[in-house]
């Protein structure tokens, strides 16, 4: 079962996410961008163009059509498209793939884009369920070594207290559940309910009225919910198109597959229709409903010209799902061919697609970005070391200012401080060089390294 009965005895561990706190695209009732809201930044031209698509998505006019984010590296076209999936609601798909990734798998390419896009379809169905539902008071995860990398820390149970307006109880969940509340970020006052059957994990949102800045953040608020912990509940539960492919071969193929070891990599056509049937069965008994989702593709550049074809046609099915892509370069020459094309990418292809620019960072921006992922990350930054942070921001790169974010956190604890200091940042920055020093570091020792 997913509860089990054992108390952890040890602290909470957290995994944050890079864009956990993106909530959507910060824009006003007219689809004016926000300078600062729902964890964007600046990028105003991007965001309001973002909400335009979006209101095309809501009113079923992007057939056929497909995004493209240009920008340099760093320019928030990861957050944008994990915005565009949050204003299309919460329980929307939202699958993120790199272009290179497609060539170090063992599958045929075209079988791991049709995965790829079946995980960003999902299937929204209601059912009744016996869950635990309730505001969170505490949440404490007990960790313990990964049985394969020593040096990794995996959770193995959690203790969590929930409470309603007329209850109030305290259970002891296993990994797997633990593993959700860090994912999603699990705090003190979130509302949260927990499938007691299949241990599945659900946030709707902030308790209403537990402090004002909870409106600023652009979550959900909602209220404390009344009667029993745990209780018979209608939930809507979404799966995804390749979820069902998986069960539904499991089923055909037996035992082997469903725990995994079976040496089959590809999901046969006949399996996949059967899943659309049954889809198709479900929308139209009332209990379904398809939500086409987010399938980002970062560094798009690196497809080659079968694949462009192939997110051609995607693009124009009757079942598909929402394709965003992000490059950085210009001119390039398209993989697979000997021609050069804007964006490496093929003309046919560049016609179908909405073309959203974003553009570098100023100072102010990159110093507010940073001061978001500190609060996110629950690190204290004194004012010197957020100014420094944000020099070395602008004049190398905002990544590698947040990546310093953590060393130069555990660097101050080991001084005795809680708060980050101007000197821990430049301690930190000494230790772990950026992409041009590193490439100046290579330049300078070229005779030295192993050709």
């Amino acid at each position: 079962m997913p509860i089990i009965e054992e108390v952890p005895k040890k602290t909470e561990f957290k995994r944050i996410g890079v864009h956990s706190h993106i909530r959507g695209l910060g824009l006003d009732e007219n689809g004016k961008a926000k300078i600062i809201a729902d964890g964007l930044v600046g990028q105003t031209e991007a965001r309001e163009a973002a909400g335009v698509v979006v209101q095309m998505i809501k009113e079923g006019k992007m057939a056929g059509r497909g995004i493209l984010f240009v920008g340099p590296t760093g320019t928030g076209k990861t957050a944008l498209a994990v915005a565009i999936a949050k204003e299309l609601g919460e329980d929307t798909p939202f699958v993120e793939f790199r272009g290179s990734e497609i060539y170090s798998l063992e599958v045929k390419k075209t079988e791991t884009l049709m995965q790829a896009i079946r995980k960003s379809i999902g299937v929204r169905l209601k059912e009744k369920r016996s869950v635990y539902e309730g505001v969170v008071k505490e949440v404490k995860v007990r960790r313990v070594r990964h049985p394969y990398n020593p040096y990794v820390m995996v959770p193995r149970e959690a203790k969590i207290t929930l409470e309603t307006k007329d209850d109030s109880l305290t259970l002891t969940v296993s990994d797997e559940i633990a593993e959700q509340l860090l994912s999603q970020g699990i705090r003190k006052d979130d509302v949260i309910w927990i499938d007691a059957q299949t241990g599945r994990v659900f946030k709707e949102g902030k308790v209403k009225g537990e402090g004002q800045e909870l409106y600023l953040t652009g979550e959900k608020i909602v209220e404390k919910p009344t009667g029993p912990i745990k209780k018979e509940k209608e939930i809507v539960n979404t799966v995804t198109l390749h979820d069902l492919d998986l069960y539904f071969a499991s089923r055909r193929a037996g035992l082997e597959l469903l725990l995994g070891f079976s040496p089959l990599k590809e999901i046969s056509q006949e399996v996949r229709k059967a899943v659309d049937e049954q889809v198709k069965k479900w929308v139209s008994e009332g209990v379904g409903e398809i939500i086409p989702g987010v399938l980002f593709i970062d560094d798009a550049h690196m497809l080659d010209i079968e694949v462009y074809s192939f997110l051609t046609m995607a693009m124009e099915s009757e079942l598909a799902p929402i394709i965003i892509l992000a490059t950085n370069r210009g001119v390039a020459r398209i993989r697979g061919t000997e021609m050069e094309a804007p964006h490496g990418m093929p003309l046919d292809l560049l016609d179908r697609l909405l073309i959203i620019p974003t553009r570098p960072y100023n100072p102010e921006e990159i110093k507010q970005i940073i001061s978001i992922r500190a609060d996110e990350e629950e690190i204290a930054l004194s004012g010197e070391a957020l100014e420094e942070l944000t020099k070395i921001g602008t004049e190398r790169s905002l990544r590698y200012a947040v990546q310093l974010m953590v060393p130069s956190k555990i660097i101050a604890s080991r001084k005795g401080r809680s708060s980050v200091s101007k000197e821990d940042v430049a301690e930190a920055a000494s230790k772990f060089i950026d992409l041009k020093t590193s490439t100046e570091y290579v330049s300078k020792y070229e005779k030295l390294f192993i050709h």
